[in-house]
């Protein structure tokens, strides 16, 4: 006989106490204890219980399609409170934090993947550089999403000298997790997990805190069966552990049931490039991928747009030079898009999120390419609010603020725009019916005048018709593509005129033939 408890979902559920704070994790559903969250749903929608719970996760807890994830919580009386990195995926929780019926706080995601840690250690809150002069700064909004979200949690401090902002810990008394196996005294494996995440940080904040760890597992198996440096959640933390009953409620991720290869290195396999039109995208992918010389080897991308420089790296021959990595704690491999998000094909290390975070904050990343949304004439970026439409920061403030060099990847127009290269010249064929160049933005994500008063890396914004550079009299045009009028495709679809380089270039024509650019050589040479 072993020391765990083991228990149905269903029991699981029961264990949630009204007033409950929910510690959590997941990327996406990579991660998430879907089978215990669909069953605290269908205890509240048949006895009304639990109410009034909080809930706080880092990323992003959901697929952004179909009810799952932290989706399963958002009803009315059961939720109260949510402290998350990301809101995007969870489409039911937006209406909810609009309409003031929850109160809803937005910080960063390794910000709060690093509090669990401390709340675990019993600190008093995170001191941090991250997310000075973004929405996140009590000098803005504090992270507060919307009226009912009074409580100061982030604050301004001084430190010799400089100025952090503390974010002060909150106290969890639920972990819900998720691992492959358990044996009998509880000790927990990730073996099939396709990330680790900030799983022990959430157990031993809730552990420490007097509160229980319920633990989501594949299957039960006997006491030395895992290898000691196999337990990444030692049995001493955990209260219960549910074996899933539906395979279905435990898929490695969003998009995936199991591929041995998320979490293997050993397959050989020949990765077939993809045919990239030669469209806006592309154009964008290709000029963005000119930034990266052989100093910059460990690189980040952003989903969306920013994936593409992946892409043309994989075209042009030359992204065996590189590394890239991803938040979650992933490092190395073939980056993976779309549902499987954080995953890759042949990782060389996956680590604990924290500590990705870590290594991401101290200026780990060599570059990095983000997606950008609105732009203002002081630079500022929004990626995370755009009125009723909550995405959240994510991962965003993190890494823009501390990678080496930053290139911001997107389209000049949103809604509608179509292009066509015509004898190597770019044509607007339709343009976007939304303007992204705005006087100002709806939130501050990235702030434009916090960088240029630093003054300490290079930061390039990238479009199909334009190129940006961040310097210190600020947001200045210094490319524009062969076949675009300045004044039409350009100031004309902008609510704001940008200072204009001297020196303006036209972007390197090698860009808008249908053919290599020839990256590989240049490389080679150097």
């Amino acid at each position: 006989m072993g020391r765990a408890k083991f228990i149905t979902s269903k029991d699981a559920a029961y264990m949630i106490q009204d007033g409950a704070s929910i510690g959590t994790c997941g990327f996406l559903l990579t991660g998430a204890t879907e089978e215990i969250l669909l069953e605290i749903e269908n205890r509240f929608l048949a006895t009304g219980e639990p109410k009034n719970l909080s809930v706080m996760w880092a990323s992003g807890v959901g697929d952004g399609e179909t009810v799952r994830g932290l989706n399963h919580l958002c009803h009315e009386g059961l939720l109260k409170k949510t402290i998350g990195g990301h809101y995007g995926l969870i489409k039911r929780m937006i209406p909810m934090v609009v309409e003031n019926k929850i109160v809803a706080y937005n910080f960063p995601q390794g910000v709060l993947c690093q509090m669990f840690r401390d709340m675990a250690a019993k600190k008093p809150g995170v001191i941090t550089h991250v997310g000075l002069g973004t929405f996140v700064d009590p000098d803005f909004e504090g992270g507060k999403l919307n009226e009912i979200t009074t409580e100061d949690i982030v604050k301004k401090i001084s430190l010799d000298g400089e100025e952090y902002l503390f974010y002060k810990a909150q106290a969890i008394n639920v972990a819900l997790i998720r691992g492959t196996e358990a044996d009998e005294n509880g000790n927990i494996s990730l073996r099939n997990e396709a990330l680790t995440l900030e799983s022990l940080a959430v157990a031993t904040a809730a552990k420490n805190n007097g509160g229980k760890v319920i633990v989501q597992v594949q299957k039960r198996v006997k006491n030395g069966t895992i290898n000691p440096k196999d337990v990444k959640i030692p049995g001493i933390m955990v209260d219960a552990v549910v074996v899933v009953d539906d395979i279905k409620n435990h898929m490695q991720t969003a998009g995936t049931q199991f591929n041995e290869d998320f979490i293997s290195n050993r397959v050989v396999f020949e990765e077939k490039i993809k045919e990239l039109p030669l469209d806006e995208r592309k154009i964008i992918a290709r000029r963005s991928a000119m930034q990266i010389d052989l100093t910059k080897r460990v690189l980040n991308y952003g989903i969306g747009v920013p994936e593409g420089v992946a892409d043309v790296l994989k075209e042009e021959g030359i992204n065996q030079y590189f590394t890239a990595s991803v938040e979650p704690g992933l490092i190395g491999g073939v980056a993976l898009g779309g549902l499987n998000f954080g995953s890759a094909i042949g990782p060389e290390a996956i680590i604990d999120e924290p500590y990705q975070f870590d290594f991401y904050d101290g200026g780990g990343i060599d570059i990095t390419f983000l997606g950008m949304a609105q732009c203002d004439s002081e630079g500022n970026l929004n990626v995370s609010k755009f009125g009723p439409k909550i995405a959240g920061c994510g991962g965003f403030i993190d890494i823009s603020q501390n990678s080496k060099e930053v290139v911001f990847c997107g389209a000049f127009t949103a809604g509608g725009l179509e292009t066509k290269i015509i004898d190597d010249k770019l044509v607007i064929i339709k343009e976007g019916k939304v303007k992204k160049f705005i006087d100002k933005v709806e939130q501050i994500t990235f702030n434009g005048i916090y960088e240029r008063e630093k003054n300490s890396r290079k930061v390039t914004l990238v479009t199909e018709r334009a190129v940006f550079e961040y310097r210190s009299e600020g947001l200045t045009l210094v490319e524009i593509a062969p076949g675009v009028d300045l004044d039409r495709d350009i100031y004309g679809q902008m609510e704001f005129k940008p200072l204009v380089a001297k020196d303006l270039k036209m972007m390197d024509l090698r860009i808008f033939k249908n053919e290599l650019m020839g990256l590989k050589k240049e490389l080679s040479n150097i």
